[in-house]
C-alpha cells in the first residue's frame, strides 16, 4: 500500500500537464476540494495541489513541445541520473533528462522500451507527496502495456520492482512492489492493454493514476457534469473495490477507487 514513508522504487509524486491551469485547478477543486498554490516566481508556472493543506499533487503548464495533457506517476530513485542511465541501458528513452529543482530534489521524465511516460523523484528537502493512500489523494497506480513481461523486466532491471500473480474473479492481475516490500508494499499494477477494451481503444501504453473517492459514482457524475468524460462508468469489483476511469476537461485521464475488500 500506499505511505508516506517513501523508499526507492514507490511512487511519490504525481503531476498533471495543462494547457489551463486555472481552469483545470477549478476542474480538481469542484471534484476533490484541491486547492491550487503556486510555486512563486522561480517555480516556472509550476504549482500545487492540496487538500486539507497538504499537497496531494503538482500542476504544470503544457508548453508547446510536450505532449496532449496528462497526469505523471513519479517514483522515488535516490539517484536520477543513475535511474536515467539505466532507463537508457534497458532500452527505453529519456524525454526530460534530470534536473535540479532548486533546493526540493531532482526530477526526470522517463519512458519505457514500449513508449510509457513515468517520473523519477530524487528528494532533495522535499521527500515527495504529504498525503497518500486515503480519499483526495493518490492510492494506486496502474501500467497499460503491450507486453507484461517486457514490462516487468525492464521496471525490474532499473528500479528494482517485483512484481506477483493475484487471482481475483475473472482473471489474474500482476501487482507491482518495490524490492523488499514483498506484497504488503504493493503500489500498483500492470494490465495488458489488448484485454482492456476502455484503454485499447483509443490508448498508447501509459501509466493511470488512482485517487481515493468515498463515492466514485457521485465522482464521476460530477465530472461529467464539470466538462469532464467518463471513460469507465463506476464498476465494482470483489475484493478490489469500486473505481472508475475519468479524463479531465483537457484530457487529462485518472481513475478514482474506493477499495473495499467487500465490494461485490
Amino acid at each position: 500500500m500506499l505511505t508516506t514513508r517513501f523508499v526507492d522504487g514507490a511512487p511519490c509524486w504525481i503531476d498533471v500537464t495543462t494547457p489551463d491551469p486555472e481552469g483545470a485547478s477549478s476542474f480538481y477543486r469542484a471534484l476533490f476540494g484541491w486547492t491550487y498554490r503556486s510555486a512563486g516566481p522561480e517555480g516556472g508556472g509550476y504549482g500545487f495541489l492540496e487538500r486539507a493543506g497538504r499537497i496531494v499533487a503538482g500542476c504544470a503548464p503544457l508548453t508547446g513541445d510536450q505532449d496532449p495533457a496528462a497526469w505523471t506517476v513519479y517514483v522515488r530513485s535516490s539517484d536520477a541520473d543513475a535511474t536515467a542511465d539505466a532507463v537508457r541501458k534497458a532500452r527505453g528513452s529519456v524525454p526530460a533528462p534530470p534536473v535540479t529543482v532548486g533546493e526540493q530534489g531532482r526530477s526526470a521524465v522517463l519512458a519505457d522500451p514500449m513508449g510509457a511516460a513515468f517520473g523519477v523523484w530524487q528528494p532533495g528537502r522535499r521527500a515527495g507527496l504529504e498525503s497518500v493512500g486515503e480519499a483526495g489523494s493518490l492510492c494506486w497506480a496502474e501500467l497499460y502495456t503491450p507486453d507484461i513481461a517486457r514490462a516487468a523486466a525492464f521496471y525490474h532491471a532499473v528500479l528494482g520492482w517485483e512484481t506477483s500473480a493475484v487471482s481475483f474473479p475473472g482473471g489474474v492481475y500482476t501487482s507491482v512492489s518495490p524490492q523488499g516490500t514483498e506484497e504488503e508494499g504493493a503500489f500498483g499494477g500492470m494490465v495488458p492493454l489488448a484485454d482492456d477494451p476502455v484503454e485499447a481503444a483509443e490508448s498508447r501504453p501509459h501509466w493511470l493514476p488512482y485517487i481515493g473517492a468515498e463515492d466514485p459514482d457521485a465522482v464521476a457524475a460530477r465530472a461529467a457534469e464539470l466538462g469532464g468524460r467518463v471513460r469507465m462508468s463506476p464498476t465494482s469489483i470483489p475484493g478490489v473495490g469500486r473505481l472508475a476511469r475519468l479524463e479531465d476537461p483537457y484530457g487529462a485521464r485518472f481513475a478514482v477507487l474506493r477499495g473495499d475488500p467487500r465490494e461485490n
